[in-house]
């Protein structure tokens, strides 16, 4: 049996990703847990894995793949059953675009209100020097960090332009899941995964109007969360509500009034 080992976070949506993956697959892999803001992700035996310094990494047979997607696509050809990508190429070419969308539209939209929902308390009580070094340290976080306030997150502009490109998300779903059950055919392929973690980290956040009115999105999300392998990448301590209390009421309180203090400390 080939070995596989996986580096990754609990609450990572990328992280989830490949979990999933994994699950769907029923395949068996020894877990590292980082600590990100520990900065285990910068650590340099880590960084010898992954020179981006981003969760996760999975290590197969002493091989290192990085990035969220491409291990995805690479545990579905290496280990083919059951299979999570079209075996047509037209319609694989068609996952395939689903997959480089979520890339660049809703996974980059979480990390604005990730960040001014949970992640800017760890940073409120830094110096302005010791915030500014500590994002010059992230090889692919340093520009998104740079844009950020370390006591107040980011814009209200910001935010609003994620709930714009989860919305725009969304309604591209719902065109497809308002007759299928699935994003690409008739069953389940890594673009309904790969988008999976996105909705739950936004739904976590309190932002389920976005969809709420999407009848095709809202169900295909409760069959999602159905299926075992949600229990299984998901297990307890996934979720940002399960360390930060009242992590939604606070930040959707926060949103509607924007002047208001910075982000809540956890406890």
């Amino acid at each position: 049996m080939s070995a596989i080992e996986l580096y990754n976070a609990p609450q990572s949506t990328c992280s989830q990703k490949v979990r999933l993956t994994l699950a769907e697959k029923g395949l068996a892999f020894k877990e590292h847990r980082l600590k990100l803001f520990a900065g285990d992700q910068l650590r340099p035996e880590y960084l010898e894995l992954n020179p981006n310094g981003v969760v996760p990494t999975v290590v197969h047979d002493g091989t290192p793949i990085i990035d969220s997607s491409v291990i995805m696509e690479y545990l579905d050809e290496v280990f083919p059953s059951p299979r999570l990508s079209p075996s047509d190429p037209k319609t694989r070419a068609e996952m395939r675009a689903w997959l480089r969308f979520f890339e660049e539209v809703p996974t980059v939209a979480v990390r604005y209100p990730s960040y001014n929902a949970a992640f800017a308390r760890h940073f409120s009580e830094m110096s302005e020097a010791e915030f500014r070094a500590l994002a010059a340290s992230k090889p692919m976080r340093d520009v998104f960090l740079a844009e950020m306030d370390k006591d107040t997150g980011f814009s209200e502009a910001r935010i609003k332009q994620s709930e714009q490109s989860i919305r725009k998300t969304a309604l591209r779903m719902q065109g497809v899941l308002r007759h299928s059950h699935y994003l690409v055919g008739d069953s389940l392929t890594l673009a309904d995964i790969c988008v999976l973690p996105l909705l739950v980290r936004m739904s976590d956040l309190g932002y389920q109007r976005l969809w709420s009115d999407l009848a095709g999105v809202s169900h295909w999300l409760e069959r999602m969360m159905g299926r075992p392998s949600y229990a299984i990448a998901f297990y307890p301590g996934s979720l940002l509500s399960e360390q930060y209390e009242h992590i939604a009421a606070l930040h959707q309180a926060r949103d509607r009034n924007p002047a208001e203090a910075a982000p809540a400390r956890n406890g």
